[in-house]
């Protein structure tokens, strides 16, 4: 058995993906190797022994497998990279049985065969994978992960039991690791973090397939202990600052799949219900330390939810000896509800759980829909000067104007200009990236900012940049014209695609025309602070086009338009006013 695991580690060298890279290969190679030498040794020093293997199926292993290749096969749909690295999760669950096999049998005569590894490796490259020039660190990643489940153990309930969950020790040593040498960019950790959010009602699916593990597991009050506190937090800061902890969400979805996939192993959890109730409120106050000391110091925010976990597996016993203290135990839900069946009890958490859930989807908590995610969110918090709203609002901008939109590389330039003395000098670059999109904007800032005291100007986002800005994280939009995208826009609070929309209905490009629509449209645009907007429905009702002729409020709209800065209107506001001060 072992040896044909190492031969079908040895055949993954034959597929294409591995051979087109010459360290992919050697990876491939070399691990295949070190195992074929272990099990010629262990062939002789194995003389005289009875070396068997038992199957043994264990519900917390299918289950939790068949829950995280659901993820995987969802995921894949809407990310390529997952796709290509199906054959590397493949070859990884080969060598984690061979391996785990030798281990087993180096130590005692009997190996157990379940569907342990499967979970193992796919929580492991659910949050971090090593790129292909260093795959082989892949290798030892999961060695470290069975090292650790054989060698690290002590006594629990009379048993000699592993004291870490063998996904998140070797996911939180190597990520300790990778910050103090400063090597994230060689995984795809980041990508892994951010692209998780791709599929559509992701939270939702989470949630759904990791329902029936909660419950026949007992590990709902995990989980919803530490969504619970880390929401609240959210909550909390939000109602101090006016912004979002997590920058663009209450919980960050790979934060919400390692509160339901990731600390919650069983084995590794505390026994009593309080204990798991006190471990996993820990583990959302942990994520949220983690975070604001990663954030502070400027390094990968993403290791939030995998450093802390083994230091919560070192703490069960004392969990669960603070759970059973007189000062505590009363609060126990086994012993408030001892009448009621544990079954029941689980049930009575998940359906909790459920009800949770579904209030914060409600409510935006949770889910594809979240102000966070909007640029204009920010703009408000940078104009207000609220908390991390200028520095969020440049870090988007230049994360958009990267993908190409000039018109986010114009407003990064302003932003710079505007917010950030000190780097107001980098300003030009981003309008000279502006104006090779074809911003005449861009090009007019780059210019007048090569001028001594001269002030660059904002624009207005052209349909080729909503298609950038609206994505809302969920990777290309599908082919929509102007008027859906102004639509969109307008539905996502830009008060400029509100604008454009009206545009769009008083002149009937790609609609009927709606003169009703488009003093809609442009009251809200005015009312949300677009200049042109307010001098646009106040000429409708000077000349009562499509709108009962009002002077009155053609005149309130002007002087609007003209407190926004709206130079034109302000001249035409002095030309309305003149006859009536004669």
């Amino acid at each position: 058995m072992p040896l044909a695991l190492v031969v079908a580690l040895a055949s993954f060298g034959f597929h294409p993906h591995v051979r087109s890279n010459s360290f992919l290969l050697s990876a491939f190679e070399g691990t295949s190797a070190v195992l074929l030498m272990w099990l010629g040794v262990l062939a002789i020093r194995s003389r005289g022994r009875s070396l068997k293997t038992e199957i043994v199926l264990r519900p917390e292993h299918y289950m939790q497998t068949v829950a995280q290749l659901a993820i995987y096969v969802y995921w894949s749909v809407y990310w390529d990279p997952i796709r290509d690295a199906a054959i590397l999760i493949a070859a990884q669950i080969v060598f984690a049985y061979a391996f785990d096999m030798l281990l087993t049998w180096s130590r005692r005569d009997t190996h157990l065969l379940t569907f342990g590894p499967f979970p193992i490796i796919f929580s492991i490259n659910l949050f971090l994978r090593f790129r292909d020039d260093l795959f082989a660190l892949q290798f030892v990643m999961v060695a470290v992960g069975f090292l650790a489940k054989e060698f690290i153990r002590w006594s629990k309930d009379g048993r000699r039991v592993h004291i870490f969950n063998p996904s998140s020790f070797p996911l939180a040593v190597v990520s300790v690791v990778l910050l103090l040498t400063n090597t994230t960019h060689l995984t795809w950790g980041e990508d892994i973090a951010t692209q998780l959010f791709r599929p559509p009602q992701i939270y939702l699916f989470l949630f759904l397939v990791s329902l029936p593990g909660q419950y026949r597991f007992g590990v709902t009050t995990m989980s919803l202990s530490a969504i619970l506190v880390t929401y609240l937090f959210g909550l909390a800061y939000f109602a101090a600052t006016g912004t979002y902890f997590f920058v663009d969400t209450y919980i960050p979805v790979a934060v919400f799949l390692g509160m339901l996939l990731l600390f919650v192993d069983p084995a590794t959890a505390p026994k009593t219900e309080l204990g798991r109730i006190i471990f996993g409120a820990l583990y959302g106050i942990t994520t949220v330390g983690l975070y604001a000391f990663l954030d502070r110091f400027g390094l990968p925010a993403f290791y939030d939810k995998l450093l802390q976990v083994p230091l919560l597996n070192l703490s069960i016993r004392a969990l669960d000896r603070v759970a059973r203290s007189p000062g505590l135990a009363w609060l126990d839900p086994s012993r408030i509800a001892s009448a009621i069946a544990p079954h029941r009890r689980r049930l009575a958490y998940t359906s909790l759980w459920v009800v949770v859930f579904t209030a914060m989807s409600v409510a935006q908590g949770v889910g594809d829909h979240h102000p966070g995610h909007r640029l204009p969110f920010w703009q408000r918090a940078c104009e207000q000067n609220l908390r991390n709203g200028c520095r969020t609002l440049a870090a988007i901008e230049s994360t958009f104007c990267s993908r190409g939109s000039g018109w986010a590389c114009n407003e990064h330039g302003v932003t710079l200009f505007e917010q950030r003395k000190d780097a107001a000098q980098m300003a030009p670059t981003e309008f000279q990236r502006a104006c090779s999109t074809g911003l005449a904007a861009g090009c007019q800032n780059a210019v007048l900012t090569a001028r001594s005291g001269a002030i660059p100007q904002r624009a207005l986002p052209r349909a080729d940049d909503f298609t950038i800005l609206l994505r809302e994280g969920k990777g290309p939009l599908p082919d929509m014209t102007p008027f859906e995208l102004f639509t969109r826009a307008c539905d996502q609070e830009w008060m400029t695609g509100c604008a454009q929309l009206a545009d769009a209905y008083l002149r009937g490009d790609g609609t009927a025309k709606n003169y009703e629509r488009a003093a809609r449209e442009y009251n809200k645009a005015c009312a949300g602070g677009v200049a042109s907007a307010c001098s646009d429905i106040g000429y409708m009702y000077k000349i009562g086009d499509g709108v009962g002729r009002d002077d009155t409020k053609a005149l309130g709209y002007l002087k609007r338009a003209c407190d926004l800065g709206m130079a034109r209107a302000c001249r035409w506001l002095k030309e309305q006013q003149r006859p009536a001060a004669d």
